[in-house]
């Protein structure tokens, strides 16, 4: 069995008694033997009541892109839940957007335009993945827009 680092989240070997990666000491009590919970992941920070009660809404923001951003802000919703996933839908559509203009900027090479689909593509796996996501009741930080420092 292995130790997980309780600051890093780095696995290591049972006789080591120091972290690799960030120095931190195993303790030998067991405390080290925890799951490790990515500092994306803020699933624990949002009442599981609040999380049943708005999926519908945050799978629209995924689903829908700007218009399910439109109509999540109409309907003015002060779930944190929903704030949250909002956030994140914002920064798609700035991703997309910026997305858009390079590709329209540089259309007249061919490596651009091919590598804008194939990123349009990958935005479109993710948004999947985020939907599913949701209906768990997670609330993670999608792959690449994690990324994105704004909208924190």
């Amino acid at each position: 069995m292995s130790k997980i680092c309780s600051k890093c989240g780095t696995v290591a070997d049972d006789n080591v008694v120091f972290c690799a990666n960030c120095g931190e000491m195993f303790s030998t009590t067991n405390t080290n033997y925890q799951q490790f919970t990515p500092s994306y992941d803020h699933t624990a920070e949002f009442d599981p009541k609040d999380i049943s009660d708005n999926k519908v809404i945050a799978m629209m923001l995924y689903l829908m892109s700007f218009f399910g951003i439109f109509v999540a802000l109409l309907m003015g919703s002060t779930s944190p839940y929903v704030s949250f996933h909002l956030r994140q839908a914002l920064k798609f559509v700035v991703a997309e957007t910026l997305l858009s203009i390079c590709i329209l900027l540089l259309c007249w090479t061919i490596i651009v335009p091919i590598a804008g689909l194939i990123l349009y593509i990958a935005f479109g796996i993710i948004k999947i993945v985020c939907f599913f996501q949701i209906c768990k009741g997670k609330a993670i930080e999608p792959a690449i827009i994690r990324d994105l420092n704004f909208l924190k």
